[in-house]
């Protein structure tokens, strides 16, 4: 499919190394995936569900011990521990390339290497990134093929360039003993070895679109950030887009895809997805405005928790052409099920697992030996399939931003929404994120953890630099968009959460909106600019008067200044690459709780 030196040398390379029986380059094209698709059936790897309820739809099940993201496998390579910094695992290229060569000494053996040319973003667009995937897994090919723009007309447009990202890719004996996910960002390269599950085997996804990215756009004075892009059409057809970073479990698909509430659909108004999970953003030179891009092609989400209610257009998206993870399979009708659809578990049913499933023995406390469906179980999707797809989802240029929102899970501290005074502070905002854990990192679940942008386990370099480069794409955005943060998670004494969330957050955000338009006024804070309670409009919401808006935005002074105890140890734990003018921000922080009277 081409004549790149470069390309065949290497790929000349790995087949040495992993001794595959043959070689097969991915075009792209129906025929060929068709066909895989039929090959992995036959082997078990996947399983044809009913075709003519979910036409195109397919199952798989991973191995029970790789399921999730590993962030304590995860490595980032680079010639000294201080690029990598304290919060990546790190280890010297040289040696981790030797590891990995022995773990890749024919791991191919009886195996068929694919070889997948495949473009991050609009082939030939100036955000676009080419890669190349070399893999064992039909599996691995079909989610490619979902995920990324994947063929010959991207090996085209790569032409002789060398400047293409390097991935490698076996399942080998998927042993987590031995698993790894390694970067090596100067070397624009990417390896994995013994696993199978999605986030850590689609090199496209998290590893090239954050973690290699997030090293290319501080080098080439872009941004990679973990976050959706939306835009809500006003009634007059005006659309302004925002884009926002939670932490997994925190309803960031749900709000990519977000339907507006009754009294705003009756208006005219409309929500267009443009990205669900990763966002590249550029400085347009015409306007002075940051630009940005969605460099995906499709859906990688959490199933579980995915329903009418929460998420009516995600699951209009997976009924065709979807490839679904660790799910329940449904033998009655051989469809799929997981926990959070509906109220009527299949009776005649598989878990994750493959086993015969009992749903009257699902113990909460114990999901992920007594669920039918893993909790970090997925579906893969095409983005084509989105009811509420942005026609601005083909744009080669991006869509303006007009706000950046940060947003994590805290019960007492956040508020509802508030602004952070300017660029700088907004940076320091988005650094002191804190949420849950969840089933989609391996570890422990229900943790409170920092987790700053999002980006805590993606950015491919020194946390504190990745700091410092927000600052500096600041002083290069003429006119950059308002940061701020969102908390849809605070609870009352009972634990139960206040704010209805879900469509109602578009509530939140026609007031963000509208303070970047300068339309209403705010209320300063110790911690950045409040809503006045009475322009966050709670029309037509039950249970919800004034008093629960005010409530909604009340500074804890205490919980906050405990807040900025652990904020400073975590500052600590990033190290002396944290930027001055951050804490900077932070004793202005301390300095307006302790004056704050309430």
């Amino acid at each position: 499919m081409t004549n790149n030196k470069y390309v065949l040398s290497w790929i000349d390379e790995m087949a040495a190394m992993c001794k595959p029986d043959r070689i097969v380059w991915i075009d792209g094209s129906e025929e060929q995936a068709e066909a895989l698709r039929a090959e992995a059936c036959a082997t078990g790897e996947l399983i044809k569900l009913n075709q003519e309820l979910l036409p195109g739809c397919y199952l798989h099940r991973t191995a029970i011990n790789d399921v999730a993201r590993v962030e304590d496998r995860t490595f980032i390579c680079t010639p000294t521990k201080e690029e990598a910094g304290n919060i990546n695992n790190w280890v010297a290229p040289d040696e981790m390339y030797a590891t990995l060569k022995k773990l890749y000494n024919g791991s191919m053996k009886g195996k068929t290497m694919y070889v997948i040319p495949y473009s991050m973003g609009i082939v030939g667009s100036d955000f676009a990134k080419i890669g190349i995937e070399l893999t064992d897994s039909i599996y691995v090919v079909l989610n490619m093929m979902i995920m990324t723009r994947v063929g010959k007309e991207v090996i085209d447009a790569l032409g002789d360039s060398p400047d293409y990202v390097k991935g490698l890719h076996s399942v080998a004996d998927c042993d987590e003993k031995n698993r790894y996910i390694v970067h090596f960002p100067q070397d624009n390269t990417i390896m994995s070895i013994n696993s199978g599950y999605g986030g850590n085997v689609l090199l496209g996804k998290k590893c090239f679109a954050l973690r290699i990215a997030s090293y290319l756009g501080r080098k080439e004075g872009w941004m990679a950030e973990h976050m959706l892009i939306l835009g809500i059409e006003y009634p007059n057809g005006d659309i302004k887009y925002i884009t926002a970073a939670f932490p997994s479990a925190c309803g960031k698909t749900n709000l990519a895809m977000l339907i507006p509430p009754e009294i705003y659909k009756k208006q005219g108004y409309k929500v267009w997805t443009v990205g669900d999970d990763i966002a590249w953003l550029r400085v347009n030179k015409e306007d002075g405005r940051l630009y940005a891009v969605n460099p995906e092609n499709g859906f990688f989400g959490v199933a579980p928790g995915t329903n009418d209610k929460s998420n009516p257009n995600a699951l209009a998206t997976i009924t065709r052409d979807t490839i679904f993870t660790n799910v329940c399979h449904d033998l009655d009708n051989n469809t799929v099920w997981w926990e959070g659809l509906n109220d009527n578990p299949p009776k005649n049913a598989l878990n994750w697992r493959g086993e015969p499933w009992d749903y009257t023995k699902y113990d909460k406390n114990d999901k992920v030996k007594t669920a039918g469906a893993h909790p970090n179980s997925r579906f893969t999707a095409p983005a084509k399939n989105c009811p509420c797809l942005s026609k601005e989802f083909y744009s080669t240029k991006g869509v303006p931003i007009s706000a950046i929102i940060f947003g994590g899970r805290r019960a007492k501290t956040a508020p509802l929404v508030y602004e952070s005074r300017n660029w700088q502070n907004g940076t320091f905002v988005g650094s002191i994120m804190a949420s849950e854990t969840t089933a989609a990192a391996a570890g422990a679940v229900g943790v409170v953890r920092r987790d700053p942008m999002a980006m805590l386990p993606f950015a491919g370099y020194n946390m504190g630099d990745y700091f410092a480069h927000w600052l500096e794409m600041g002083k290069k955005i003429p006119n950059p968009p308002k940061i701020f943060n969102v908390n849809w998670f605070r609870t009352d004494d009972n634990g139960n959460f206040i704010w209805p969330g879900f469509g109602d957050n578009m509530r939140v955000l026609l007031w963000i909106l509208d303070r970047c338009e300068g339309k209403v006024d705010a209320v300063d804070s110790p911690i950045g600019y409040l809503p006045k309670p009475e322009d966050i409009n709670i029309e037509g919401l039950e249970g919800v008067t004034l008093d629960t808006i005010k409530d909604l935005l009340t500074i804890d002074r205490d919980a906050w200044l405990a807040d900025v105890e652990n904020i400073k140890a975590f500052y600590a734990k990033i190290g002396d690459h944290v930027p001055a003018v951050l804490y900077e921000e932070l004793a202005k922080l301390e300095a307006n709780l302790k004056a704050y009277k309430g």
